[in-house]
């Protein structure tokens, strides 16, 4: 033990635990970090070696027989079915099924979706409801054979800390330095700080301000690999990771649906992972995150104000250098191409991630820190109940070239900080000044990229300063650009046409394909670039009308190849087609939906089917209602209507394109064995003999 353990142990009794004990289990579980530590505080709350490897081994034991693994579930049932109950360590989720007017618990490895619970247990934990909590759950056995659940939760207690008293921590840093206190809060999240530069500390506490600070939007764009969604997904209960995917304004921000506030109305921070990768095709969403990350309040339909802060991390592959130095491309070159200049002037800083190593056990700490759960309270308890951005307003000064969303960042940046460092008082005026040098610098750096994308000036004032403590006026530069000329004084695009001598001029088209070749391709070039790639056979972008036969044995004929040019500006699709009923006729349905979902943004899908018998039709309304719950948690109503006198099959879209195929969506051939190509790719599938014919009704 080092000076800095002792006084941890000294002054934070209980609460604080050996790292390396931490990293011995971690590699062999998916477990978070949060999760672990919570049983290492319960087993091994001790100096003595002899104990130590006694709470390891009953730690384990404890995550052999209440941990479940994914390929378990099964024996885990059954294990409940035998014993009548068993505790489980697992993530909670709790849904409520429209159709049936209740509610069911699901467990994430457990593999059964209809848990029944009790409303005492959602009711005091919002969180269940949306996203989920990782918690101790007792599933008991029901035997009654007539009701419709094998399961129901017996008892349920969240993983984290029942109280926590901020006094108590207050009056534990005060027995610290700050520098003493930067490297404590470095150890909790399990690195070294003896391994690692003072900026680079300061680069992992601002992945910590948006826990700590609310409606704090922040960027991380940097190489793989450096750790940057661990503390979004693994370091605090209070926050949720989305990695991928679709966001979409019910999920993020509102379900109109349900009444239901989105991910911002439940969790501290709302972390997008890989955020080059998002998919945004619904305008909306765009807006109102725009409205929210401006001032935490939207309206959409009622006025909701939420406090989550907002957290972008994403991979950036290009060189910085080339990105600096080049005219046509900055730092934001990863993000989607529906981020525009209003996000980004959003975002409060942006954290070089090509600064920050790649993660290895060399800067991993092997002493003591806090118990992760226990310095993300403190973290839950500032964002919650403390306000330090008046404090900060008061005592900073800021240069000229300061503007209105600049100063608000920064101040909200330094903030955080002091919630962090300084929970319980301000601090010196030189670490103050560094804070302010540190928060401009990340605010500077956004503020360049967007000076270099915009022709006109709205965005020149990029030498942002402020004046320190010995009263001089200091002008922060961000060190990848401080020495480029084409980031501090960025040449401005001509918005005028061509001259008519340069257009169609052989040499200019061949300069211009070769440059075209060579240029790094924008966030919308990159965009296009995959369109190409992953256009399919057959798929065409001209709408225009078209009546053909695919033929026996065919292939190239997917969903999408059919749909894509049609979905346009289509709010609602209608589908008739009167065998939607065995299983691969349902199956093909949700393709066809999930087409849909990827090309357009439509609202509403409605199904017109048929059936035989009303035994038939139950069985189907109710396989096809899980598919009605996944659309509606993105925010698309389905329409179920059975009419067994349909014999016609069309898809119509609202737009006025029609689209009639012979065999309905049913015309793939079973494949010969379900390990064969073209199982999952419809495009690479072989065709049943069936015409189409694409046309517009004129009186849609």
């Amino acid at each position: 033990m080092d000076a800095l353990d002792k006084k941890l142990l000294e002054f934070y009794e209980g609460r604080v635990v050996r790292k390396d004990l931490l990293h011995r289990i971690k590699k062999g579980t998916n477990v978070p970090t949060f999760v672990l530590e919570f049983l290492l505080a319960r087993y091994c709350a001790s100096d003595e070696p002899a104990e130590i490897q006694a709470g390891i081994e009953a730690v384990l034991a404890t995550l052999q027989d209440n941990y479940v693994r994914p390929d378990e579930s099964n024996a885990a049932q059954s294990k409940v079915a035998t014993k009548g109950k068993h505790r489980f360590i697992d993530k909670v989720h709790v849904r409520y099924v429209e159709k049936e007017k209740r509610h069911w618990a699901a467990l994430e490895n457990f593999a059964s979706q209809r848990i029944a619970v009790n409303a005492k247990f959602y009711r005091d934990n919002d969180r269940l409801l949306e996203g989920g909590i990782w918690a101790e759950v007792t599933i008991g056995y029901n035997e009654i054979d007539d009701d419709d659940y094998a399961f129901y939760v017996e008892d349920l207690r969240p993983i984290q800390l029942s109280r926590f008293d901020f006094d108590r921590y207050v009056d534990g840093r005060r027995q610290f330095t700050r520098d003493e206190w930067l490297d404590a809060v470095l150890r909790s999240v399990g690195l070294e700080p003896s391994k690692i530069s003072k900026r680079l500390k300061f680069h992992i506490i601002a992945r910590l301000a948006c826990l700590a600070e609310a409606n704090w939007n922040f960027i991380e764009l940097g190489p793989r690999g450096t750790g940057k969604s661990y503390f979004y997904s693994e370091f605090s209960p209070y926050s949720t990771l989305i990695s991928g995917g679709q966001a979409t304004k019910a999920i993020l921000f509102y379900n109109n649906a349900r009444k239901r506030i989105g991910l911002v109305g439940f969790w501290d921070t709302v972390a997008f992972d890989e955020v080059a990768g998002i998919k945004i095709k619904d305008p909306d969403t765009i807006q109102i995150m725009k409205d929210y990350m401006a001032n935490g309040r939207f309206s959409r339909g009622v006025d909701v104000i939420a406090d989550a802060s907002m957290a972008f991390v994403g991979n950036i592959d290009q060189s910085i250098e080339q990105l600096v130095n080049s005219p046509e491309h900055d730092l934001f070159l990863p993000l989607p191409r529906e981020f525009d200049l209003a996000i980004m002037d959003r975002y409060a800083f942006y954290l070089p991630g090509w600064e920050m190593p790649k993660t290895g056990s060399e800067y991993l700490t092997n002493n003591y820190g806090f118990i992760t759960d226990y310095i993300a309270e403190a973290f839950h308890f500032q964002f919650a109940h403390s306000n330090r951005y008046d404090e900060v307003s008061k005592r900073i000064r800021l240069g000229a070239s300061v503007e209105g969303r600049d100063e608000k960042g920064i101040k909200k940046t330094v903030a955080a900080f002091l919630k962090i460092l300084h929970p319980g008082g301000p601090p010196e005026d030189s670490e103050f000044d560094e804070y302010v040098e540190y928060a401009i610098e990340g605010r500077r750096r956004i503020k360049e990229q967007m000076n270099k994308r915009k022709p006109d000036d709205e965005f020149a004032s990029i030498n942002l300063s402020y004046v320190n403590c010995h009263g001089d006026e200091v002008t922060v530069y961000c060190p990848e650009s401080r020495g480029s000329e084409v980031t501090q004084r960025p040449v401005r695009k001509s918005i005028s046409p061509k001259p008519k001598s340069e257009v169609g001029s052989p040499e200019k088209s061949v300069a211009s394909v070769a440059n075209a070749m060579t240029a790094i391709p924008s966030a919308s070039q990159s965009s296009n670039i995959d369109e190409i790639k992953t256009q399919e056979p057959g798929m065409t972008n001209e709408t225009k009308e078209r009546h053909f036969t695919i033929l026996y044995g065919d292939t190239g004929h997917s969903f999408e190849s059919l749909l894509a040019p049609y979905v346009a500006n289509a709010t609602k699709v209608r589908v008739e087609d009167p065998y939607v009923r065995m299983t691969h006729q349902i199956q093909n349905f949700v393709r066809f939906c999930e087409t849909i979902v990827k090309l357009s943004a439509v609202k509403t899908i409605e199904l017109v089917t048929g059936f035989d018998d009303e035994q038939q039709r139950q069985e189907t309304a109710d396989k096809l209602e899980s598919l009605k719950q996944s659309l509606l948690e993105i925010d698309i109503d389905m329409i179920v209507v059975f009419d067994p006198n349909k014999h016609d099959r069309e898809i119509r879209f609202d737009n006025g394109w029609v689209i009639k195929i012979g065999r309905g969506l049913d015309f793939y051939q079973k494949p010969d064995s379900w390990h064969d190509i073209g199982v999952n790719d419809l495009s690479l599938r072989r065709c049943l003999e069936t015409k189409v014919d694409i046309f517009r009704d004129e009186q849609a």
